[in-house]
């Protein structure tokens, strides 16, 4: 037993079998891969990874079914290696090339079961007695022990908000995660909370909300992740990248690729290195285009060609980046309140609110290089035929 020290959680103990796993090379890449993707463009301590947050996430696991008894030594120990695991299939920064990936490969991160079952690392699960399709199982969250890591509440995102809180300095990340894990349990085979955890599930959600506008969704960091997710794929448009191989890079090794490309991609790589980043010629939210807006996803490299041509520049000057409509799945945790079984959405009212406070939030952008915002922002205007509102000024409209 080995035991190591942990910004987040203090110290967490290692035995044989995860060491084992942890020096596999599969794992050891996620030390090379960061969480917040190029948020520390925006927040220069945002350089944690992929592998302090598995280290994270297992150890919460551990708290949660060591107070469980209906959990077997057995699934305990499946659960461990699946929590250590559950990010292995992530690409190069993080969740900002997953998109990308599923495009060509049809694969999510939590689809990991070739990877568990090869190299070192299938050796260790094998010597181990350990199944990879029981742990990749356990990791999308389809059994019910999974549901621990892969859930409406669970230990994943405990620890990816106190962590990305603690490494950008946003002190918005504040869940009582020991109240939480304290507070749930499995009732008829699913993971419920109970009465006593409403509070912290609502400071849980609330956290969420408040860091989704300053991190996760902060202009810049969605500017530079679309510039980057530009340069890959023009790489795999050109033959130079496979993308069934990227699940397998580390974040220095793919920037070296677009580094090394003599056209669009390595002019993307250069402006990202030298932070000369495209600005916003447009940046609204539902108010003004509409959820309408939405169904342009499907179209956006024929819409930025349009507006391009409607300004006499080049397609790559103009870069649109519509989100998904924000999906808060916590608000369907079941709650086992007063012997009824509830939604977390219908015994809070602070938690019922959240879901149109998100849309709020949402935000599409057009952008391009400085030279060009005033007429590609007119442009773009025209085409999404957007409202203009009186509002209220937010300081997340200002430049960064």
């Amino acid at each position: 037993m080995k035991v190591i020290r942990d910004p987040i959680h203090g110290y967490i103990e290692l035995d044989a079998l995860t060491l084992s796993i942890i020096d596999s090379p599969q794992v050891q890449r996620l030390r090379r891969i960061r969480q917040l993707g190029l948020s520390n463009l925006v927040y220069p301590g945002a350089n944690h990874s992929r592998f302090e947050h598995s280290l994270g996430v297992m150890h919460l696991a551990g708290m949660l079914t060591e107070k469980t008894d209906s959990v077997s030594d057995e699934e305990k120990k499946e659960l461990k290696v699946a929590a250590l695991l559950h990010d292995v299939g992530h690409g190069p920064l993080s969740h900002v090339t997953e998109g990308l990936t599923k495009h060509y490969t049809r694969q999510r991160h939590e689809d990991v079961r070739s990877i568990l079952r090869k190299g070192e690392l299938g050796e260790v699960l094998n010597d181990h007695g350990l199944n990879p399709a029981t742990i990749e199982e356990h990791i999308q969250g389809r059994s019910g022990l999974g549901k621990i890591l892969n859930s409406e509440i669970d230990v994943d995102r405990m620890d990816y908000l106190i962590r990305d809180s603690h490494y950008t300095g946003v002190a918005f990340g504040l869940v009582d995660h020991v109240r939480l894990i304290n507070q749930m349990q499995f009732y008829e085979n699913k993971l419920v909370l109970t009465a006593g955890g409403i509070k912290a599930a609502e400071s849980l959600l609330v956290s969420r909300f408040l860091m989704h506008p300053s991190v996760y969704y902060h202009h810049v960091s969605r500017i530079a992740e679309t510039m980057f997710i530009r340069a890959v794929d023009d790489l795999v448009h050109k033959g130079a990248l496979n993308p069934f191989e990227l699940r397998k890079m580390d974040d220095c090794g793919i920037f070296q690729m677009i580094r090394n490309d003599n056209g669009y991609a390595g002019e993307l790589a250069q402006r990202l290195d030298d932070r000369k980043l495209y600005k916003r010629a447009l940046y609204v939210g539902f108010d003004e285009v509409g959820q309408g807006v939405i169904r342009y996803r499907r179209n956006i490299k024929r819409i930025e060609a349009e507006i391009a041509d409607d300004v006499g520049i080049e397609p790559e000057s103009v870069l649109i980046d519509i989100p998904r409509i924000p999906e808060i799945a916590e608000m369907k945790a079941l709650v086992k309140f007063n012997e009824r079984m509830l939604r977390l959405d219908e015994v809070s009212n602070v938690v019922a609110t959240l879901e149109q406070a998100h849309c709020d939030n949402w935000k599409m952008g057009v952008y391009t290089p400085k030279e060009h915002r005033d007429k590609v922002a007119k442009a773009a205007r025209i085409f999404f035929d957007v409202k203009r509102t009186t509002k209220q000024f937010r300081l997340t409209d200002m430049d960064g």
